[in-house]
Formats: structure tokens, C-alpha cells, sequence
């Protein structure tokens, strides 16, 4: 056999391989058999630690998209939430449109997928490329198939029926993508346009009965308060919103302020069980209340706060989000929402992002599905807003969050043993300090390291012995 020929075998082969590699396939998520928590398909437990990259498929190329996924995984992230349609006339980063005419139909497709010719590349090439480059990367996506201001019933953009098709192309386009869960809704109520709103739900379940489908609401609402009973949808989540206490006096709406623990109460007691989690806190660097911009920020501190308030009320886990980020605010912007003022590539590394890594540790470290929400383990007063103390304990430990780090004491009743072996667990640096072992009383006392402030939160970490 000629050099010439085994050449063109080996290119043939090569080229075959290239061809015939198909997506990487991450483990399917499932629900835990207590409904409370998610699972991965070969039954580990799996900790939602997601970030709000809402403007990823419109806004970044490919090596914009690379930078962004490789750093959260990086650090630590596991689930993206991101828009596939923000706006009916969406465009993304290289000029192709996502529909014809502006039609929910309409997807514009074209043949073939030549990311070298612009005439065989288009929108949903881009999308699949980000997708399966988070697969790659250990990462699950959750898709909002089209944003609630697009559906909103005043628009008259998309009607149940043009809904449905929308929902069909991308179930079947999609069916075969293991790291997809499906997030209804997109920052709207679920009273407006809810017939569009089940017709997608319904049709999602329908060609895609073995994925993930939620409901995401707008601020201070939850998506149990209209969708908890219907099929399609497998787990919550909530919006607790970026309003302080004293901004949040909204008259049709519970007035939770910043107390998004709440929410995972309301979810918790609903039945029949399902998860439930914190799908978009206040952002870190957005203005408090969002609109006003010479208003204070919220911090590292305050995400770290709605955080592990929400998992330890029960939480399945819990989604980060960066007012820089999840615009992906670019140079070549001609202005930005809500007073960002710093680039997306900048603000992926502020000190939130960087710490959300520890709630999910934190949670991983012990036995994770019969961690159950206990305030009974609080002995005595509570407290009420920042003094609130929350507690979530396994058959054998017991986790105590202290966002001002003020002293408490704990009835010890809940655990097992004779002995308890007591340590702090950092959440701005996820170090934890030798443990002290004493003997089991009722009620014991503690004192959290430094001096009492917001923002010197600690997990008191208990494990009996």
C-alpha cells in the first residue's frame, strides 16, 4: 500500500472521528426518592450552585463563551441560567437571527453547521456549540426557552399556539442533550400568559419526559404559586428580588424583604414534596432596589447571606448572580442596565463568585439526603432580619448560620451520641477551625470567632460523637 493511500486512510479516519463525535454526556439529573433534593443518574447527590448568565448565547462568540464556563468551572459551578430569546428580534454575537420575521415559529435554521462559513453557522449553532462546551465542562444548563417580557400578554407575540411549535423545535433539537434542564417563564408572573406558559410546559414534558422542567417567576414571587400542581413541573424556585426590608411594600405581593427563607417555607410545606431553590437573589454590585443608581450595592456579604439563609431553610441549592455578569456587559456596548460599570470578564472574579464554591463544600461534606431544616436547635430567641439564625441538621450533625456573628446557644436534644464535637466554619474563606469535643448538654453555648457585624458570618458546624 502506497504512503499516499494510507495517508488518506489516516485523514479518513481522523475526519470520521471528528464527525461521529457526538456531545459529552453528563449524568441526568433526577429528583431524590424524598422529593426534596436532586440527584445525578448514577444516584450522587447534586448541590445547584448556578450562576445568572442570562445574556451568554446573545452576547459572547465562542471564545468569549470559553472564558466565561472555564472560569466558573473553575470555580465551582455546576448549573448556567440563560435566556435562549430575550427579545423576539434576538441577534447574537455574530449577526445571525434567532427567528424569521420575528416569528416564535419561525426559528431560522439553516443547513449545516460550517462554524468557517457564516452562511452555514447560524443562531442555533451558537447555542449548541455553548451547550455542549458546557457539557465538556461538567455543566448543566438552564434554558429559558423565551423571556417572560416577550410573552407578556400586551405584546401579543406569542400565542399559545405559535408556543407550542416554538417549544416542539426545541425539545426534539434538544432531546439528546443530557446537561439541559428546562426553566419555564423568565422574570414574569405566572397569572400573565399562564395558557402559554403550560402550553410550553406541557409540550417540554411531553418530548422530553426525562428532563428537568421549572418555573422562573418574577421578584418576591414564587413559581409554586401557580405551577406547583401542574405535571410538568418538577421542582420550584422562587425570586426573592435585589429589595431591601424597607423597599419591599409591594401591596400584592408577600412582603418578604430580604428574608428569602421565607419563600423556601412557604415551598417546603406544599404538597405533593418537590425541591426548591433560590433562582435569583440580589445580585452582587446591583443597586439596592435595582433602578437607582446612587443607591448602595449589594455585597459578597449579602449573596453569601441569601445563600445560606435558603439552604439551610431547605433550599436544594442555590443560584449566585453579578449585576456585571449576567448582562455580560461589553466594551463595545453603547450603555448598560442598572449602573454596571465594570465588563463581565472583570467581575466573574469578584470575592461572591468566588465564595459561593463554600455552601456547596459545606453541604457535600456530610451525609446529603436526610439534611433536614430544624430551628428547634436554636435554644432560645432567633432573632429577626440580619440576627436570624438558621439551622439544618443530618442524623448525625448539625449546621448553625450567623450572618453578624453575635453569640447563640443550641439545644442538642435533635442529635445522637454522648459527645459533641463543635468547629467554625468560615463562609468567606471556607476554612474550618479545629474542632472542640465536649460532652452532650441540652443546651450548649457558643461564641462565634471575631467581633459581632454583619458580614462576619460563620457556620457553626456540630458533629456527634
Amino acid at each position: 500500500m502506497s504512503k499516499k493511500v494510507i495517508c488518506i486512510l489516516l485523514l479518513a479516519v481522523i475526519g470520521l472521528a471528528f464527525v461521529t463525535e457526538g456531545p459529552a454526556v453528563l449524568p441526568q439529573l433526577k429528583i431524590s426518592a424524598n422529593h426534596r433534593y436532586f440527584l445525578t443518574g448514577n444516584e450522587k447527590p447534586f448541590f445547584w450552585l448556578g450562576d445568572t448568565g442570562w445574556l451568554l448565547f446573545a452576547k459572547l462568540n465562542r471564545s468569549e463563551a470559553e472564558k466565561y464556563l472555564e472560569t466558573r468551572k473553575q470555580q465551582g459551578y455546576n448549573v448556567i441560567q440563560v435566556m435562549v430569546i430575550h427579545d423576539i428580534k434576538e441577534v447574537n454575537a455574530y449577526g445571525d437571527s434567532a427567528l424569521v420575521a420575528s416569528n416564535i415559529a419561525k426559528p431560522k435554521v439553516t443547513e449545516g453547521s460550517n462554524p468557517a462559513n457564516a452562511t452555514e453557522y447560524d443562531y442555533w449553532d451558537h447555542v449548541d456549540y455553548i451547550v455542549d462546551l458546557a457539557a465538556k465542562k461538567g455543566i448543566y444548563m438552564a434554558l429559558v426557552p423565551v423571556w417572560g417580557s416577550v410573552v407578556k400578554s400586551k405584546n401579543h407575540d406569542v400565542p399559545a399556539d405559535k408556543a407550542k411549535v416554538y417549544a416542539d423545535f426545541l425539545a426534539k433539537r434538544y432531546r439528546d442533550r443530557s446537561n439541559i434542564i428546562w426553566m419555564n417563564g423568565g422574570d414574569i408572573a405566572g397569572s400573565d400568559s399562564t395558557k402559554v406558559w403550560n402550553t410550553i410546559g406541557a409540550t417540554l414534558r411531553e418530548s422530553n419526559p426525562d428532563k428537568l422542567i421549572t418555573y422562573h417567576p418574577r421578584g418576591r414571587t414564587q413559581s409554586s404559586t401557580w405551577f406547583h400542581n401542574e405535571q410538568w413541573l418538577d421542582f420550584n424556585t422562587f425570586q426573592s428580588g435585589h429589595r431591601t426590608y424597607a423597599q419591599d411594600t409591594s401591596k400584592k405581593d408577600l412582603k418578604y424583604g430580604e428574608d428569602n427563607w421565607k419563600y423556601v417555607n412557604v415551598d417546603y410545606n406544599k404538597t405533593p414534596i418537590k425541591p426548591t431553590l433560590d433562582a435569583e437573589p440580589s445580585y452582587e454590585k446591583i443597586p439596592w432596589g435595582l433602578h437607582n443608581v446612587k443607591l448602595p450595592r449589594w455585597t459578597a456579604a449579602d449573596v453569601r447571606r441569601y445563600g445560606y439563609w435558603s439552604v439551610f431553610a431547605g433550599g436544594c441549592g442555590y443560584t449566585y448572580g453579578n449585576n456585571d455578569v449576567m448582562q455580560m456587559h461589553k466594551p463595545t456596548d453603547k450603555n448598560s442596565a442598572y449602573g454596571s460599570k465594570q465588563y463581565w470578564y472583570q467581575s466573574i472574579n469578584d470575592p461572591g463568585a468566588k465564595q459561593m464554591v463554600y455552601i456547596k463544600k459545606l453541604m457535600l461534606s456530610r451525609s446529603y439526603f436526610d439534611r433536614v431544616p430544624d430551628q428547634s436547635l436554636i435554644a432560645g430567641k432567633q432573632g429577626t432580619r440580619y440576627n436570624y439564625l438558621l439551622a439544618t441538621r443530618g442524623k448525625s450533625y448539625a449546621f448553625i448560620y450567623t450572618y453578624n456573628g453575635k453569640n447563640f446557644s443550641v439545644n442538642t436534644t435533635s442529635l445522637p451520641g454522648t459527645k459533641i464535637k463543635s468547629s467554625w466554619f468560615n463562609p468567606r474563606t471556607g476554612v474550618t477551625t479545629a474542632g472542640i469535643t465536649q460532652a452532650k448538654a441540652k443546651t450548649l453555648a457558643f461564641n462565634p470567632p471575631g467581633e459581632p457585624k454583619n458580614g462576619n458570618d460563620w457556620v457553626l458546624v456540630l458533629d456527634a460523637i
